[in-house]
C-alpha cells in the first residue's frame, strides 16, 4: 500500500510510513495498554512515533517498511487457517503448529521480497499474528471457524457483514509465493479452500502429508529490493 499511496499522491516514497501491530481498535479506543510499530524511513517514522505515543500507546519504529506491511497483511491468511482448525475441533496443538509454521512461511516470503527476517519476530509479525489467530475480536479467525464448521465464506460475510481482509490477501499471497518461488503450504491450502472449492479436510491432509522437512529449512531465492520507490508491487 505504501507504493500505491506514493504513486497516487505523487510523493516521495520515503515520506510514506505504515503502522501495524497487535492493535484491536476497540481496545485502543478504550485506552487499554497497546504497542504498535511504524515502518518507514527513520525521520518520517520517528515523527509519527513522537506524535502518537502516549502512556497507553507505546509506538516503536522500524526502517523495514516492506516487512512491516507484509506482516500486517499475511497474518490474516494464517488466522483464517487457525480459525478453520478451531472450527474443525483439531485442538490446541494444531493451533500452535499453524501459528508457528505460518510465521515461518510469512518470513520466507518477506525475505524473498527484500524484508528483514527480524521484522517478523516483532510487533507486525509475531505480535499481530498471535493476536489475530487467538483473539475473539479477530474477523479472520471467525471467518476461518465458519469455514471449518462447513459454511462458505460467502455465507459468513452475508450473515455478519464483516470485511475479512485475509480472503483477498490469501489469493495475492499465493500469487506472490509462486512469483518468488517461495514454499507457503498453509497459504496455498487457505486459498484453495477459499477459491478452488477444496474441502478443509483435504487441505489439512495436504499440509500434514507433505514430505519431511528440517525446521528452519529455507528454500527462498535471493532477496530482491523492496524499497518504497520500487516499481514492483
Amino acid at each position: 500500500m505504501s507504493q500505491l499511496v506514493a504513486t497516487e499522491l505523487e510523493v516521495d516514497g520515503r515520506r510514506v510510513v505504515a503502522l501495524s501491530g497487535p492493535n484491536f481498535a476497540v481496545e485502543v479506543a478504550r485506552c487499554l495498554p497497546t504497542a504498535t510499530v511504524v515502518g518507514g524511513e527513520t525521520g518520517a517514522s520517528r515523527l509519527v512515533q513522537q506524535t502518537m505515543m502516549t502512556d497507553r500507546l507505546r509506538v516503536y519504529t522500524n526502517p523495514d517498511l516492506c516487512g512491516v506491511e507484509l506482516g500486517g497483511a499475511l497474518k490474516n491468511v494464517i488466522a483464517i487457517a487457525v480459525g478453520i482448525s478451531d472450527g474443525m475441533g483439531l485442538g490446541l496443538n494444531a493451533r500452535a503448529a499453524l501459528i508457528t509454521r505460518g510465521l515461518a512461511e510469512m518470513t520466507r516470503l518477506g525475505r524473498a521480497m527484500g524484508a528483514q527476517a527480524s521484522t517478523f519476530a516483532g510487533l507486525s509479525g509475531m505480535g499481530d499474528l498471535v493476536l489475530t489467530c487467538t483473539g475473539d475480536y479477530s474477523r479472520n479467525r471467525k471467518a476461518g471457524m465458519a469455514l471449518g464448521e462447513g459454511n462458505s465464506i460467502q455465507e459468513f460475510t452475508a450473515s455478519t457483514g464483516l470485511l475479512v481482509e485475509g480472503v483477498n490477501t490469501a489469493r495475492a499471497a499465493w500469487e506472490l509465493a509462486q512469483h518468488y518461488r517461495v514454499d507457503m503450504p498453509i497459504t496455498q491450502q487457505v486459498q484453495a479452500i477459499l477459491f478452488d472449492g477444496c474441502p478443509p479436510q483435504v487441505g489439512l491432509a495436504r499440509v500434514m502429508t507433505r514430505s519431511p522437512k528440517e525446521e528452519g529449512e529455507d528454500r527462498s531465492p535471493p532477496a530482491v529490493s523492496c524499497r518504497p520507490d520500487s516499481a514492483e508491487i
